[in-house]
Formats: C-alpha cells, structure tokens, sequence
C-alpha cells in the first residue's frame, strides 16, 4: 500500500477534530473482513481497504453494463457519469423520486454473479447480527433511498473529485425528518468498490473533520463540497493508490478527494452509518 503522510506544522486554516496517529490510517487486507467494516462505522479506525477481492468476471460485467445502461447520465457541470442518484444539495422529496426512478436500472447494473454489492451486505449483515444490528437501505415516508451509485470520474487537474466531506451534506434543511441526519450522532461513513481503474485516481484524505464554524466561513455548512487546496496545506494526509477490485470503506466526515485520474475510475458506491445502536443504513 502507498501511504504518505505529510508532517507539517504550519497554523491550522480549520478547526474541527483530529485523530492520533493509531487512529489515522487505513488498515489493508487481502480478504474481506466485515467486522473491520463495523469498527469503521464505530469510529475506531478511519477506514480499511480490502485488496483484490472483486472477482474479475464481475468487475468486468458491472462494468460493461454500466457503460451500456440507458440510465446512465452525466452529471451537469463535473466529470462524472452515474447511474443512480445521489441525495447531496436536494430535498429528499427529489432525492428519494429519483431513487425510486432509478432503482430498477441501478439492480440490473449490480446483479451479476458474485456481485460485490450483494457479497458486501451479506457480510455486514451477518456481522451485525452478532452484535443484534441489522442493516438496510434508509427510507421516508414508505419511500427507499437508493441502493447505490454507480459512478465514473474522468476529470482532469490537480483533483478529479474535488476535496469535501460527507457530513455536511447530512445536514441540509430540505432533509429534515430523513433519517440519514442521526447517522451525525454517530459516524458517516463511504464505502466504494472499484471495477474500473486505470491510471491514477487516488484516494486522498486529510486528518481533519470540519467543524460548522469552519464550514460556515467557507460557505460550505450544508454541502460540504470545494475545500480550497490551501487550507488544507497543514493538514496530514494519506494518499491511497486504488486498485481494480478493491473494496474500501473510511470515515467521509474527513475531508477527502480523487487526486488526478488518466481514464476511466468508476465505482460501485454508498453512504453508510448507525442511526442508533441496533440500526445501520445506507443511502447515496
């Protein structure tokens, strides 16, 4: 794994919560392990990634039928395409008509055989049973979120997928009563699995989970997106090279972005968190 940690101590731009040293990494594995998923989603380590376990038959239909599926869009104004649909800066009224359009299109991309999609909840399933937890999609008013989002990020500069975090956008007012703000109790976590990875594309994440009153002076308190690269200068970070067939599941209450992308990196992806003790769900 290439892990690089900076070491500057220049004056903080933001203010929120650092980990220690213990805490900040990534935990590597070659099978999967879904009680490191759970300590994941407890706060007790930033994220793990599970190396090659996407067996290549079903990367390679998940991604064929991605490219070729009549619900793929792109997403206006940023390098993407995506077959989903993705709940940042709505009203979960229109966040969750669009899952509930889209929810046949996103099932046909991901039932392949041995999909990971499918593998991966099954062992978190199975993993929160023994601690008297279940896991499912979040829902509103007999409504479903969506199951996942099946992305692609193409662009070009410094960053592909520009910094943010994933708890601001839990907070958006149009959200009220969804049950994805109490995951803000607890921890809001992503999780990606990656079918098609070419050059580039890395995962990076700085030690720092924005605070409101940083958010509010970037003007950033309910979307979470576009972090300026210089506040973020002093910050450790983790660089994380990403691989065809990995799975990887880390705190998005950090800040992290895709850095520079040759080609194609498209992922099969999710939010995830505990709403209460005996409850995690998922959304996109």
């Amino acid at each position: 794994m290439n892990q690089k940690a900076s070491t500057r101590q220049e004056t903080q731009p933001l203010s929120g919560y650092r980990g220690d040293a213990g805490y900040f990494r990534f935990e590597e594995r070659t099978e999967f392990d879904p009680e490191l998923v759970l300590d994941v989603l407890r706060g007790r380590r930033l994220g793990v990634i599970f190396r090659g376990v996407i067996p290549a038959k079903a990367q390679r239909a998940i991604t064929d039928r991605f490219w070729a599926s009549p619900a793929r869009r792109h997403r206006p104004g940023e390098p993407s395409h995506y077959v989903g649909s993705y709940h940042w800066n709505k009203s979960v009224e229109t966040y969750l008509a669009e899952s509930e359009a889209v929810r046949v299109d996103v099932e046909n991309v991901l039932d392949v055989p041995d999909s990971p999609w499918a593998s991966f909840r099954d062992g978190v399933s199975t993993a929160l049973a023994r601690h008297g937890a279940t896991l499912r999609v979040a829902r509103m008013h007999g409504t479903s979120a969506g199951p996942a989002l099946i992305r692609a990020w193409t662009g070009a500069g410094a960053f592909s997928l520009a910094p943010h975090d994933d708890a601001a956008q839990c907070k958006d007012p149009r959200q009220a009563g969804f049950e994805i703000q109490r995951t803000l109790e607890h921890e809001v976590c992503a999780v990606n699995m990656c079918v098609e990875h070419e050059q580039g594309g890395r995962l990076v994440i700085w030690n720092i989970r924005p605070d409101d009153p940083s958010r509010d002076e970037l003007g950033l308190r309910d979307t979470g997106f576009g972090y300026p690269a210089d506040v973020l200068a002093g910050f450790d970070e983790i660089r994380l090279d990403i691989r065809q067939g990995d799975v990887y599941v880390f705190n998005g209450a950090h800040v992290h972005a895709v850095d520079a992308t040759e080609g194609n990196r498209t992922n099969v992806s999710c939010l995830i968190g505990f709403t209460d003790d005996r409850t995690v769900v998922t959304w996109t």
